[in-house]
């Protein structure tokens, strides 16, 4: 088996070295994401998260721009010399090696005009990184984190598919988790950024002359979704425009842009307001407008209008009302709508509380109402974001159909979440749901509906907009029949609720249920113990079960030979959208079946498993991709993967095909010649357990003194 499998690897190695010199492995997705969780590490325990990730993120960029401008021709970053990260690796061991990573970052911003934005961090900062050799040590572990060949980013990216913007994101979320509620508002989860993108329609962007902006723009994960969806949809590559008051966050914004090769995107230098001196002007000195704006502003601001007088605001965005002094949810809505054009659309994430709070934004709320300029509504889970625990709404803006508008949308899904850590998180159903149900304004009990102008003016409402009041996404209430618990018997309305599941089988009620003897009532026929079986062996459940299998056979048929077809170069993130769409569509008519849970498994499947392999895939193709990977290990770098095949000092992992495939379909003799002889060395073994129990006392033949004596005569 041990020969076998030599060969196998050597063989492949040489081919490698024949076929593909050129050629790096790439990088899985889970493997890039923990190579940058691990380089958190080192970091831990001298700052908290919303220090360290300064730290990071500037090595990221470093090793990213670097490895692009290496292998780029025309990138339109320079890296001069002496700026680059191949200049920090050098420095590992440097008893000054803080000072001269501060000099290399010094140079690469001057170069680029981004002073302030990665010249932040001090890797020179000894109460942070340590003294003496602990921040020799800790600086030069982070660079060789960054320093292998897994992360070579010249290679490591699929056209189209944003791997490393997808990293970035990864530690957006992690920092944001870790940073807690203070610190952690720099982060829109993806989620919730793909929704806005979605509703606004920046995917039906007709010109690439048109514009995005995010007035309060993070880390800039926002804005980066509404043009992924352009890009995505439409094929064009939108300008966009951001904000933020933050230095540090304007500063990750900035970064963040170029990491996902935005570098023309335009952001603000942080420390200003975007309400007391919004940073883009038209040639007039008025506020520069956009055809999409999208925004998740600090909830509740006290000090929104600290820099400027609301009452005589220059841009005249407060003309339907001052909010409230110690309240900046509308100030932030009345800034997006004067940024609008007058075709322009528009998400904002608040609060509930502009939906029905009183007073000044009562006044505002009813004149934004009036005008037609609220498109919908979308209610969100409680405990999405890292800033805030509190539910939140997705207010969707539309000035181009305002005059036609005749109602509000409204779509409560508050209750699809699931839990990740300390957060409440979308799924990927959670999403598609929402995004169906509103751009195709699909009318769903306890969940969406279109609430005309009408209702919402009653005098009963009074332009409250609070979700309860147009929509109840209570559950209906498991009422108890008293009788029935009394007297016996199961209530025939209880088992007519299951009305949907009899439509499909008929003939399993009266096999499960009987008369009770009385009015009204049932019980039931067999044990509790049976039911399940005999619901299973039934014809028509046998039916419906190959009803369901017949259409995913239909879905799988389909596309199978898509799956075959991938090659070098594909859009993962395209196959999967492909995928997804197709067997939500196909299990769209399968009764008592939601198509949206099929999908979520896919979706998971997608994300634990199948990206992985696509990635490989698309990056070195399939021959390429199935070959053993040869493990890299450096004095000061040690893997923690367990190899599934050792040549000598070399160790390999199959990343594509798992080695028991390998082994079962190559090599099936070999390993059943092994299995066979570690059946025979296991008896063996208990045969010499059983001697030593037996004769291993004192005294006995297997004494160690006796041995002794016994070896001496037979030698």
């Amino acid at each position: 088996m041990y020969t076998a499998v030599t060969f196998l690897v050597s063989l492949t190695i040489g081919l490698r070295q024949q076929r593909a010199p050129e050629l790096t492995m790439p990088i899985k997705k889970s493997e890039l994401y923990a190579s940058l969780w691990k380089s958190c590490d080192e970091l831990r325990g001298g700052m908290d998260a919303s220090q360290y990730k300064d730290y990071v993120l500037v090595l990221l960029f470093m090793k990213y721009v670097s490895d692009k401008a290496a292998s780029q021709k025309g990138y339109l970053l320079d890296v001069p010399n002496g700026g680059s990260f191949a200049d920090m690796v050098v420095l590992k061991g440097d008893k000054e090696i803080g000072d001269k990573i501060n000099k290399i970052i010094a140079k690469l911003a001057e170069a680029n005009d981004l002073k302030g934005v990665i010249d932040v961090a001090d890797f020179n900062d000894a109460d942070k990184l340590g003294k003496g050799k602990e921040m020799v040590d800790r600086l030069s572990n982070l660079v060789s984190i960054f320093d292998t060949p897994a992360l070579d980013f010249r290679s490591n990216r699929a056209e189209g598919d944003d791997l490393l913007g997808d990293a970035y994101e990864y530690l957006m979320r992690h920092f944001a988790t870790e940073s807690g509620k203070s610190k952690g508002q720099f982060y829109t989860p993806a989620e919730v950024s793909r929704i806005m993108a979605k509703v606004i329609g920046v995917g039906d962007a007709r010109s690439a002359g048109q514009t995005i902006h995010d007035p309060t723009c993070g880390s800039g994960s926002l804005l980066l979704k509404a043009h992924d969806e352009a890009k995505g949809r439409a094929g064009l590559d939108l300008a966009l425009y951001g904000q933020d008051k933050d230095n540090a966050t304007s500063a990750l914004a900035r970064m963040n842009v170029i990491l996902h090769d935005c570098i023309t995107a335009e952001i603000a230098p942080g420390g200003s307001s975007t309400l007391a001196n919004p940073h883009f002007r038209n040639k007039d000195g008025g506020l520069k407008t956009y055809d999409f704006v999208v925004a998740n502003p600090p909830f509740s601001t006290k000090a929104w209008s600290n820099g400027f007088h609301p009452e005589a605001d220059e841009f005249k965005r407060f003309e339907y009302g001052i909010p409230p002094k110690r309240n900046g949810d509308y100030a932030f809505l009345l800034h997006i709508l004067t940024c609008l054009k007058s075709t322009g659309k528009g998400a904002v994430i608040l609060p509930h509380g502009v939906l029905f709070r009183g007073n000044a934004e009562a006044a505002i709320r009813h004149e934004v109402v009036n005008r037609g300029y609220i498109k919908g509504i979308i209610g969100l889970p409680a405990n999405l974001f890292y800033g805030t625990g509190i539910p939140a709404c997705i207010i969707v803006l539309d000035k181009e159909n305002a005059h036609a508008r005749r109602g509000i949308f409204i779509v409560d899904a508050s209750k699809g979440f699931i839990k990740d850590g300390n957060k409440n998180r979308l799924r990927a159903q959670d999403i598609h749901r929402i995004v169906d149900t509103f751009t195709r304004q699909l009318e769903v009990p306890r969940y969406a509906r279109m609430v005309p102008f009408s209702e919402i003016s009653d005098p009963k409402n009074n332009f409250n907009l609070n979700l309860p009041r147009y929509i109840d996404s209570t559950e209906p209430e498991d009422l108890q029949d008293i009788d029935g618990h009394l007297r016996g018997g199961i209530a025939d309305r209880d088992v007519d609720a299951l009305d949907r599941y009899w439509q499909v089988v008929p003939a399993v009620r009266p096999l499960l249920f009987e008369s009770a003897g009385r009015a009204g009532y049932s019980r039931l026929r067999l044990p509790g113990g049976e039911i399940k079986a005999a619901i299973l062996g039934h014809a028509e459940f046998a039916s419906f079960n190959a009803s369901v299998t017949t259409l995913f056979g239909q879905w799988k048929k389909a596309n199978a030979p898509r799956l075959h077809a991938i090659k070098f170069g594909d859009h993962p993130k395209a196959l999967i959208e492909t995928l997804s769409e197709k067997l939500l569509a196909t299990f769209g008519t399968a009764r008592l079946i939601d198509p949206y849970d099929v999908y979520q498994h896919l979706m998971d499947y997608w994300t634990a498993t199948m990206q992985d392999d696509v990635y490989l895939i698309v990056h070195a193709g399939w021959v390429d991709a199935a070959k053993p990977r040869l493990i890299v290990e450096t004095k000061e770098q040690k893997s923690k993967e367990q190899p599934d095949f050792t040549v000598g000092k070399q160790k390999f992992k199959s990343d594509l095909i798992p080695a028991a495939l390998l082994v079962a379909r190559h090599f099936a003799a070999e390993q059943a010649s092994i299995e066979a002889l570690e059946s025979t060395l296991g008896a063996l073994e208990q045969q010499l357990d059983e001697l030593k129990e037996e004769h291993g006392g004192e005294g006995g033949l297997l004494e160690d003194r006796n041995v002794s004596m016994i070896l001496r005569h037979l030698v």
